[in-house]
């Protein structure tokens, strides 16, 4: 069988979760594979006491880490709140792999998600010709979430039209899915729980109404508060990426990594790291901590397949100009700008000035 790209996490990270589960002797909550502490740990990263090391998934305030896990061990649902690409997904999964041991359980909001996808549907084959029947409804993953005392996950969940994100507000604060059509309900076993998230940048958001809300404890995740933390993460997504896409190109040079994240950064705060140049027009699109380990690894790409294998300045030039240039009239002139008056001006980033003006 072919090899699959991206697995689960409870997948990809079985060894840790296992090593985990094993080492773990504080109070688990009723159906969770792991206590609060090892969920924290799993998330977080580190050492355990047998001396086995467990990777960080979420590089960032372990406080934040601490409040998402301890919802979720009373009877709130999580809202995950943020900018784009400041991990909300990939925390969602995380703590839904850590809790449940399975993360895939997932609803993906949309401008089109009816209520039928968040609640249940019908087999109409199976309702014509025997009627309504239990036989005939088709579960929605939240319903085999409550089923089986799992955490269920919903991705984007502003995106959702209002009236059909209402349709949870019985779910999150009774616990019970009215089923009127068969005069039943379901029931959620314990360990069931929700974890959504939410960005308040897109466009068509739908702003959740304020009892939705009050059914959620929400935790806004931050973007990265230092360059350095930046770094370190894009390094280590961007050397998991790579080795899973099996690009055959060396590690990047840290200097890259720091050169491109250093530009997301000013360019998304409109100043430069240094607060020499204290006003830059950002551009019309986020340019996230995921955008960044995009542009790393669409330049080894470049580099591995049609060039030495070495990451440099043509390359990366490449992916910041996909990056930035989201508008074609707006997005050149502050991009264009960006170059004269900040990469010109550094002497060791000449070869990047010339790698981009080259392309545009």
């Amino acid at each position: 069988m072919s090899q699959v790209l991206r697995q689960h996490a409870e997948q990809q990270f079985a060894e840790e979760l296992d090593a985990l589960q094993k080492a773990d002797d504080r109070p688990r909550p009723p159906n969770w594979k792991l206590s609060p502490w090892a969920v924290l740990q799993y998330l977080m990263g580190g050492k355990l006491s047998n001396g086995f090391e467990v990777s960080a998934k979420y590089i960032g305030s372990p406080r934040l880490m601490e409040i998402a896990v301890s919802t979720l061990a009373t009877d709130r649902a999580l809202l995950l709140y943020g900018v784009p690409g400041t991990a909300k997904s990939w925390v969602s999964e995380h703590l839904a792999a850590a809790v449940s041991g399975d993360s895939t359980m997932l609803i993906q909001g949309t401008a089109g998600t009816s209520e039928e996808q968040l609640r249940y549907g019908w087999n109409y084959a199976q309702l014509l010709a025997h009627g309504p029947s239990e036989k005939a409804l088709v579960p929605s993953p939240l319903v085999h979430a409550m089923k089986l005392g799992k955490i269920a996950r919903i991705e984007e969940l502003t995106r959702i039209p209002a009236d059909v994100q209402d349709s949870l507000i019985t779910v999150l604060s009774e616990k019970t899915l009215p089923v009127p059509e068969l005069s039943t309900e379901f029931q959620a076993v314990t360990g069931f729980s929700v974890i959504a998230t939410a960005n308040n940048r897109d466009k068509g958001v739908n702003e959740l109404s304020s009892a939705l809300k009050r059914r959620f404890n929400t935790v806004v995740l931050p973007v990265p508060a230092s360059q350095d933390e930046e770094v370190k993460i894009v390094t280590k997504r961007v050397g998991e990426q790579s080795r899973a896409l099996q690009l055959p190109a060396e590690a990047p040079a840290l200097e890259e990594v720091r050169r491109v994240v250093q530009i997301f950064r000013e360019l998304r705060n409109g100043q430069t790291e240094d607060g020499k140049t204290v006003r830059i027009k950002s551009p019309s699109s986020t340019l996230s901590t995921a955008e960044a380990i995009s542009v790393i690894n669409s330049g080894m790409a470049l580099a591995g397949h049609f060039g030495d294998g070495v990451l440099r300045a043509h390359d990366v030039a490449s992916g910041l100009l996909g990056a930035v240039i989201k508008d074609p009239v707006q997005d050149s002139v502050v991009w264009k700008e960006y170059l004269e008056t900040v990469v010109k001006e550094r002497a060791e980033w000449k070869d990047l000035y010339r790698a981009c003006r080259e392309q545009i």
